[in-house]
């Protein structure tokens, strides 16, 4: 292919041109016939360039825009729905034995359009659990279970709503069996408000409201534990709170007795040189299988047993400690400080559900003591024997949520007329005792007068 020559353009000087001088001005951007010489405008052509596939718009200078389409726009629907909660959360106060928890609310129905008929409105409360570890990683059915507590019909034939905004109240007592709000890393269960409607011209307006349920346990006494680590003399007694809450901390008074065993001349001792604390984190789950999935598990209503341990606190302790060797009994050591969950460890609190799941909380304390030798008559003076020993004890502890001042719904309900004590006695007309004192004339008289 010959090689073509790009001929530079450009706009001359009306003193540069020959034939300018009779040319109109509103001509200079037309071929000069007369002398074969192309000359155009440069606004005209701003540059030359081959092989292009854009296109430019003539004296604008800018990229003609490419035909992207119009955009999509969602189709409006006729109305919204709204949910908005009038009771206090939710809070199972107690065991599993709870008398449970009582929500109540609005459902709102916000009609947008100058009115909309509907067919039906329906809300469901669903529980829903899903398994981290199922028994088919790609089935559905294994993985997530819903269960339907509650359904609600707030209409069971068409109506027509005016535009504005239309109130729908319920109410329902959640069993207390139920276990709480629950996210691990082997399940999770969730409870939520499902709100389907449905319009003449079929519509369907659907809402999904959240819903936690938590437990709380009233605070108990503590609790007192007694270890004993035979073939020593040495008694470990441990007095902490059973229940602890994931935020905030709660105090172990320690004490070790038994560390001095005496002989005639010389006495062996025992030395705390290091205290470790931690509290592990317990979970066991049962994954069922469909009934497609029910011949990997060997029949129906079996499944598959996942557990898992992780650590959510932990201190090391090198000194804080009393010792006093002289004390009755063979001496002892105490100890009191403060343990808590490690914050941004997300605990899960106590659950024990019927479906399989299982958490609980273990506080483990682990005390490394050290032998030593000394004479009765220089105690400051010992030496050390080499032997020790690891002394490893654990105490159950229930993580709960806190109930603050909450109480049950149970005990905020006014008396039931059954429950109404029988009237006051009335006045006694007949008097059988003693006569009674008169007060004297003269100051009852003085008494009115003043």
């Amino acid at each position: 292919m010959p090689s073509r020559m790009i001929l530079p353009f450009g706009r001359y000087h009306p003193a540069q041109r020959p034939d300018n001088k009779n040319r109109p001005s509103h001509l200079e951007h037309l071929t000069d016939l007369d002398t074969g010489d192309h000359i155009r405008h440069t606004a005209a052509m701003d540059f030359l360039h081959f092989g292009s596939k854009e296109k430019r718009q003539s004296g604008s200078g800018h990229t003609t825009p490419k035909n992207k389409g119009s955009p999509r726009i969602a189709p409006t629907k006729p109305a919204r729905i709204e949910i908005q909660m009038e009771s206090p959360p939710c809070v199972f106060y107690g065991g599993p034995n709870s008398s449970g928890a009582l929500f109540s609310g609005q459902l709102k129905l916000i009609v947008t359009d100058p009115e909309a008929r509907l067919l039906s409105i329906t809300m469901d409360l669903k529980a829903n659990a899903v398994t981290r570890k199922p028994v088919s990683k790609d089935c559905p059915d294994c993985i997530n279970r819903t269960s339907i507590l509650k359904t609600w019909n707030f209409i069971t034939e068409p109506t027509t709503y005016d535009h504005g905004s239309h109130q729908f109240p319920f109410s329902y007592l959640l069993p207390g069996h139920l276990p709480a709000t629950t996210h691990c890393s082997l399940v999770s269960i969730d409870y939520g408000l499902e709100v389907k409607a449905v319009t003449a011209l079929t519509d369907v307006i659907t809402h999904h409201h959240p819903l936690r349920v938590q437990r709380a346990l009233q605070p108990s006494p503590e609790k007192q534990s007694v270890r004993i680590f035979p073939p020593t003399n040495l008694t470990v007694n441990v007095i902490h709170a059973p229940i602890i809450h994931p935020i905030g901390s709660f105090l172990i008074q320690f004490r070790m007795n038994g560390v001095v065993e005496k002989q005639q001349t010389t006495q062996t001792r025992w030395r705390i040189k290091k205290l470790d604390w931690r509290i592990d984190e317990h979970t066991k789950n049962i994954s069922p299988a469909c009934p497609k999935h029910w011949n990997k598990v060997g029949g129906e209503g079996k499944g598959q047993q996942h557990e898992e341990m992780r650590n959510i606190g932990s201190d090391s302790l090198k000194k804080g400690w009393k010792t006093d060797f002289e004390s009755v009994g063979g001496g002892q050591i105490e100890l009191e400080f403060p343990a808590s969950i490690r914050p941004g460890s997300n605990p899960v609190c106590d659950v024990e559900s019927p479906t399989g799941l299982v958490v609980w909380h273990l506080l483990i304390v682990e005390i490394i003591v050290a032998e030593e030798h000394a004479k009765n008559s220089g105690q400051k003076h010992a030496v050390p024997t080499g032997a020790a020993r690891v002394l490893r004890t654990q105490f159950k502890v229930v993580v709960t949520e806190r109930g603050g001042l909450g109480i049950s719904w149970d005990q905020e309900m006014p008396p039931m007329y059954e429950d109404v004590p029988a009237s006051p006695p009335g006045y006694v007309t007949d008097y059988l005792g003693e006569e009674l004192p008169t007060p004297p004339d003269e100051g009852l008289e003085q008494m009115m007068r003043d």
